[in-house]
């Protein structure tokens, strides 16, 4: 249902109410500082997590030899657990997923908060968009997914309003009156900015928002974002966020867009049972690598550079994420929607989720999670300039020659992909590089 979209009534209700100081809550709980669980408190039984620190066998047998098996496959995310599943499925091959993390999923993985018993991801939020027909059918055989039409907002001059920007954006921010589709495609016309080649992210941008939107929306973001200026970014990073010329705020229009029902975790749960594959966690492919035996198929998911390691040359740039957790008990509603951003410089954080709105959780509390961005920390954005793009064309050229070992998914290709874009990728590059021909 679209029970979710906010109408501009919402939102000026949500405008009126931040202008007024809201009343504490009974008590927030931010991290105390000596908890042994760190900043995720997991509830009691969330699955597809290791006990400890110690290598753990989530699905398997310790009496299992690594040459038995047919595959191993570095990392328990969204492109390896694809291939693994038809590896097992269609050839059955007995396949060893080996992962760092304590937990299966990847960056999709999710639980549900002990505390406010609010389902939430531990990466930030995922929403899933796609318009491939194979993709969906892919994904509903191991969950049910739900419908849900995502929207963005930005907290920008002290008020909320629609992030892609749309003509109620303009009005807001630019004090226009427009009212039409036709108005809004002459504004856009008289200030965008023309270039005979677009080089740089800030060009890419000022030619499809103009000064002021750049300014307001684009600008600082990318900054915080990236610690890096647009000017310093390619064109691609600054074109991802489209523009609207009517009062859509939708945040991306795709045929299916869906939550899985009960939280990505369990729908990996399921894309991973099967008897043919095992997954052990906490388990650090590098210190196995010795023990497999030559001419074994390896699927590699984890970052190219760190393949490559020993070689001595330079890393590839990531930027990755803290995150500022705050549970707030007999709260209501933080904000008027699941994800606002913050593009101005008078914060240093770039947006605050509230998981609460997501599938419309019924709860008395809410959780708050605010993103900053780092140089350190886990790989999650390749940082796309020319000395990044350049260096990973090396890192290719040696990943191509290297024999029996797959480079597949978004860390191994230094690329940014949405979820459907990585399950697309690994079932397209099973398709050409692993189906057994006919």
């Amino acid at each position: 249902g679209l029970s979710h979209i906010i109408p501009a009534r919402l939102l000026s209700q949500a405008n009126a109410a931040r202008s007024s100081p809201r009343k504490q809550p009974t008590r927030a709980m931010s991290e105390v500082k000596n908890d042994q669980r760190g900043i995720h408190h997991y509830s009691k039984n969330t699955p597809g997590v290791a006990t400890g620190t110690e290598p753990y066998i989530y699905a398997g047998d310790k009496e299992t030899k690594i040459e038995d098996y047919d595959v191993v496959i570095v990392g328990a995310g969204l492109s390896g657990a694809v291939i693994a599943r038809r590896f097992a499925e269609e050839q059955k091959k007995k396949c060893l997923i080996v992962e760092k993390r304590n937990h299966i999923g990847g960056n999709c993985f999710d639980y549900i908060d002990e505390e406010t018993g609010i389902l939430m991801n531990q990466y930030g939020a995922h929403l899933f968009f796609t318009d491939h027909k194979r993709v969906y059918d892919f994904i509903t055989r191991f969950a049910t997914w739900k419908r849900w039409e995502h929207q963005v907002v930005g907290h920008i001059d002290g008020q909320f309003v629609p992030i892609p920007p749309n003509i109620t954006t303009v009005n807001m921010l630019c004090g226009t009156q427009i009212k039409t589709i036709e108005e809004m495609d002459k504004w856009l016309a008289e200030n965008q900015v023309k270039y005979d080649e677009i080089k740089n992210g800030e060009q890419m941008a000022k030619s499809r928002v103009g000064e002021v939107l750049y300014e307001k929306v684009f600008k600082h973001y990318t900054y915080k974002q990236w610690k890096k200026t647009p000017a310093e970014m390619h064109p691609s990073v600054l074109a991802r966020l489209p523009v609207r010329n009517n009062y859509d705020t939708g945040y991306k229009r795709r045929v299916y867009q869906c939550l899985p029902e009960k939280g990505y975790t369990e729908f990996f749960v399921d894309l991973l049972k099967h008897e043919l594959i095992d997954v052990h966690l906490n388990t650090d492919f590098f210190s196995l690598r010795k023990q497999i035996p030559k001419g074994k198929t390896i699927i590699y998911t984890g970052p190219v550079d760190y393949y490559f390691a020993s070689l001595g040359h330079e890393k590839l740039e990531y930027r990755s994420i803290n995150f500022h957790i705050e549970r707030l008990m007999n709260y209501g509603f933080y904000q008027p929607n699941s994800v606002v951003n913050y593009p101005g410089p008078e914060v240093d954080f770039t947006r605050i989720i509230e998981y609460r709105h997501f599938l419309n959780q019924k709860t008395n509390n809410t959780v708050i999670v605010k993103e900053t961005t780092t140089d350190k920390g886990e790989p999650y954005y390749p940082v796309l300039n020319e000395r990044n793009m350049t260096l990973f064309q090396k890192y290719k050229a040696l990943a191509d020659k290297e024999e029996g070992v797959h480079f597949v998914g978004r860390l191994a290709n230094y690329k940014y992909f949405d979820m459907d874009a990585a399950i697309l990728n690994a079932l397209e590059y099973f398709d050409s590089h692993l189906a057994e021909k006919e």
